[in-house]
């Protein structure tokens, strides 16, 4: 089992940047590939970037490519969002999650079984 504590949610105004960071304890953290995802009041969960175990291979939410990147320190057991030119639509809770199998790609299809308890993103205007 794998415990999953993200940080750095807060408060930016909009075009404005955030670091989320997640880390993972629990189990052998570069055997699995990891994910972010969100989920806005009223709105379903969005899968917003994911990266492989090893880090080479790398998948983002339409919404979000080109300002949005997943990154990940094996060494440290922690995967990073690094935000960028945010939105006001870009507010959400954002989940950390991990791959229930090895050697996974963290595309969205993937199985993601573990989830941490979310870290609170909010874009002003």
């Amino acid at each position: 089992q794998v415990q999953l504590v993200e940080s750095g949610g807060g408060l930016v105004q909009a075009g404005g940047s955030l670091r989320l960071s997640c880390a993972a304890s629990g189990r052998t953290f570069s055997w699995y590939a990891m994910a972010w995802f969100r989920q806005a009041p009223g709105k379903k969960r969005e899968f917003v970037a994911g990266i492989s175990w090893s880090g080479g291979s790398t998948y983002y939410g339409e919404s979000v490519k080109g300002r949005f990147a997943i990154s990940r320190n094996n060494a440290k057991n922690t995967v990073l969002l690094q935000m960028n030119s945010l939105k006001p639509e870009d507010t959400a809770d954002y989940y950390c999650a991990a791959d229930k199998e090895t050697s996974g790609l963290g595309s969205p299809g993937s199985d993601f079984g573990s989830w941490g308890q979310g870290t609170r993103v909010t874009v002003s205007s």
